[in-house]
């Protein structure tokens, strides 16, 4: 059946988003505030929690190399959507489409509220109030709005810039830890005496959540510029870079900082940098800004294409669909963004960072099983002619399980819950659209 989705016939919607832009949008979406705590979460299990990166980062590159087998079948936007369509049918595909989405607008608030936490050690008379934190939040969201609405080229290419800028002091951070730092700071193997493989699993589950956001340069396949080549290879260089910064940054930090101040520091990075005087304190806080506010323009991005994508198949109100003539899905865009600042003013009564460790767990559950269904979507297509990615889409599918469950049953819960409530809208469209 021929779909409105595969029908592009207007000049505003020739694809714009060339490989640079579009691994810009993987990297920038994985690249957010978590990187630049991870050090000290990480310290107390020692150097065994390099095994733990490398143990994510092959599992990360593993989901990369699958999502991009399942990109070069089709040339609709939707990313998980679509593959979960193609195989399973639309009600899966629905689902996901919807949990993904919560996932997006979850992460838009969160991510907001982490780069407002930020500010606020730079200028404290914004965290001495929730609802100052609150306006400020909601104008960061609507700002990057506003430049993703003008349109899709402009979203993207504000991406590439953050990206550049979020990794220029990750970088400095790499290159003063591998000169000025001692291996004698780096944490004893395990120091916890736990067992490997149990400091192993540990550490892995720890280190996944820095990789959510591989699959963002996916979402957007109408836009790509030749999206079956563009985009596997896009993700898989998006999702490389971010595993050997990540594991380099981390064993940076290590190096500058010891132990007895590594794991109790609420900043690592900035101490990391203490060695470059008030210059580095000011390179590190700008590029957690610039990260957190990167991340942010990037879910943005991706927060109109999923419902424009099901607006298309008649799985959503036709207005969603609307593009404006920069090619922005602007209609939509608006939509997630007020449901976003929605998010923020339920909150912020109770001051906005308390809300930021269950928006981001949520947003991390209902981007982990869209990873399990598009292995088995996977599955179902190369069981009739390669056992060995079957094989990889089973090992990628155990991990994920692993990284769910590890998640918590509250979180789980909640996440079923809200993904579930998405089967009366599913039936409300049916039956009005």
């Amino acid at each position: 059946m021929i779909k409105l989705n595969d029908i592009i016939n207007h000049e505003s919607n020739k694809p714009k988003i060339g490989f640079w832009k579009c691994w810009s949008i993987s990297v920038g979406v994985m690249i957010g505030s978590g990187v630049f705590l991870l050090p000290s979460v990480l310290a107390p299990f020692g150097s065994i929690s390099f095994l733990g990166w490398i143990v994510t980062g092959s599992a990360a590159i593993l989901i990369s190399l699958i999502l991009g087998r399942l990109s070069s079948r089709t040339n609709r936007s939707g990313g998980f959507y679509v593959y979960t369509q193609d195989a399973f049918g639309d009600l899966p595909g629905f689902l996901i489409a919807w949990g993904y989405w919560l996932a997006i607008v979850f992460s838009i608030t969160a991510i907001s509220t982490a780069f407002v936490g930020y500010l606020g050690v730079i200028i404290p008379q914004i965290g001495s109030s929730s609802l100052i934190q609150a306006i400020t939040a909601s104008a960061l969201i609507w700002l990057f709005a506003a430049i993703n609405i003008h349109s899709i080229n402009s979203g993207a290419k504000t991406q590439l810039i953050t990206v550049i800028l979020k990794l220029t002091p990750l970088i400095i951070i790499i290159l003063l830890g591998f000169n000025s730092g001692t291996v004698n700071n780096i944490p004893s193997f395990n120091p916890q005496d736990k067992s490997i493989f149990g400091a192993i699993a540990t550490t892995a589950l720890l280190t996944m959540w820095a990789f959510i956001g591989l699959e963002a340069g996916t979402v957007a396949a109408a836009d790509i510029i030749n999206p079956k080549k563009t985009i596997p290879k896009a993700i898989l260089a998006g999702t490389i870079t971010v595993t050997f910064v990540y594991i380099l940054a981390t064993a940076s930090v290590m190096m500058l900082v010891p132990i007895e101040i590594l794991q109790h520091s609420e900043a690592p990075f900035l101490d990391a940098a203490k060695s470059m005087g008030r210059f580095g304190s000011i390179l590190i806080a700008s590029g957690v800004l610039i990260s957190t506010a990167g991340s942010v323009n990037g879910n943005i991005l991706l927060s109109g294409q999923m419902p424009m994508a099901l607006a298309l198949d008649s799985l959503a109100p036709k207005i969603l669909a609307k593009k404006n003539r920069g090619g922005s899905p602007s209609v939509s865009i608006i939509f997630s963004c007020i449901v976003s600042t929605f998010l923020l003013i339920l909150n912020y009564q109770d001051g906005l960072i308390e809300a930021f460790i269950f928006l981001i767990s949520m947003s991390t559950l209902c981007t982990l099983l869209p990873y399990a269904i598009s292995a088995m979507a996977e599955i179902k297509e190369s069981k009739k002619y390669s056992n060995l990615w079957v094989f990889l889409s089973l090992l990628a599918i155990i991990y994920i399980c692993m990284a769910i469950f590890g998640s918590g049953v509250k979180v789980l819960i909640w996440g079923l819950v809200l993904i579930l409530a998405g089967l009366p809208l599913y039936y409300l469209n049916k039956k009005f659209i």
